[in-house]
């Protein structure tokens, strides 16, 4: 019974952190690139990030073209 309580415990607990990491996304566009700081436009879903909230940025993937 310990084991099952443990189990569905660890479970839950994955489920409500796994929640917390991807809340908040969006797309934004580079706007400026200063030395190391880059300017990103966000447009309405700026609230999303509060300042002082470390982000992770990936660029878009560029599909190749092949020919004949």
């Amino acid at each position: 019974m310990k084991k099952i309580t443990s189990t569905l415990l660890a479970i839950a607990f994955a489920l409500s952190t796994a929640g917390a990491v991807f809340a908040a996304s969006g797309k934004c566009t580079v706007v400026a690139v200063d030395d190391n700081k880059v300017t990103l436009d966000c447009g309405s879903n700026a609230g999303d990030f509060p300042v002082g909230t470390d982000v992770k940025i990936k660029s878009e993937k560029k599909k190749a073209i092949e020919g004949c």
